[in-house]
């Protein structure tokens, strides 16, 4: 069966990321973009409970972490990668089961890499970074923020969700159809692991995370809340997560898809550095005394 990746929420993207035309243009001292998440001279490993974690880093400055989306690896940041290191120092891992970082044995859980995220930070002895999540990345981000505050000095998330039904109904049937037919050709393989991978992705996608939006409150970093206008996630959900955060900012792209990242980097990585590299605001329009 041809292997499924998702870009997480359920957006199946085989062969996707040739839309991104070889990302944004780089500086010299950087690999081509295919080389990103197997680049050797720009990759490392660590150990944590005894499972073996993939992870490069690009550039100077302050640190940046980008956590990439369900069944992804470091290369979909193809088109992030060149340009945000530029700026900053861009530390990117494989997460768990995904890309060259191992899977273990208990079952993937985003609570579950959320903590080897954070063990890559103990690693490395990084605290205060900035963190760039895409999608199911964005959840581990906002987890590892709930968790680790210490660890994170601002946020954006791209694509996130905090219920599996935040998805709109389309996605969720999706999910349903996709593990029904998966399960089904495991019942007759010869190699089952693979399909046991993607059953454990589609897991995550239908049945986590489970973050109650109270939750958010805890949060006290800025935080940039990221969608398409033509999201996988509902838009009042987006919304929601906006204003329970208590330092946001919301970037609504139009004409756009949960695939910007890949799709319109030029644009995605503009809104990424606007946020992560000028003074936080939250100008409120009922400040202006219009009505005084």
């Amino acid at each position: 069966m041809k292997t499924l990746f998702f870009f997480a929420r359920i957006v199946v993207v085989a062969g996707l990321v040739t839309l991104v035309g070889g990302g944004q243009a780089t500086a010299a001292t950087q690999p081509a973009a295919r080389a990103y998440g197997s680049n050797s001279a720009a990759g490392n490993t660590f150990v944590f409970n005894g499972n073996r974690f993939y992870y490069e880093t690009y550039g100077s400055g302050l640190p940046l972490l980008l956590i990439h989306g369900n069944g992804e690896s470091i290369n979909i940041f193809k088109g992030q990668i060149g340009a945000l290191s530029r700026h900053h120092k861009v530390i990117a891992m494989d997460s768990r089961g995904q890309g060259k970082s191992d899977l273990g044995t208990a079952a993937l859980t985003y609570e579950q890499m959320a903590e080897d995220i954070n063990a890559l930070l103990e690693q490395l002895k990084l605290d205060h970074v900035k963190v760039l999540g895409w999608s199911d990345g964005g959840i581990i981000g906002l987890l590892l923020t709930i968790h680790h505050p210490d660890k994170v000095s601002m946020l954006a998330v791209m694509g996130a969700n905090l219920e599996p039904d935040a998805a709109y109904p389309w996605a969720v049937d999706g999910i349903a159809r996709m593990r029904n037919r998966i399960t089904a050709e495991l019942a007759h393989s010869n190699n089952p692991k693979p399909l046991q991978l993607q059953l454990q992705f589609l897991d995550l996608l239908g049945n986590q995370p489970h973050i109650p939006l109270a939750d958010l409150t805890s949060i006290q970093v800025p935080t940039l809340v990221m969608a398409g206008d033509r999201d996988v996630i509902r838009d009042e959900h987006t919304l929601s997560m906006f204003h329970a955060l208590p330092k946001s900012q919301l970037a609504i792209f139009p004409g756009a898809t949960h695939a910007i990242p890949a799709q319109d980097p030029a644009r995605f990585n503009r809104t990424v550095l606007d946020f992560f590299d000028k003074p936080f605001a939250m100008p409120d329009t009922k400040d202006l005394g219009w009505f005084d």
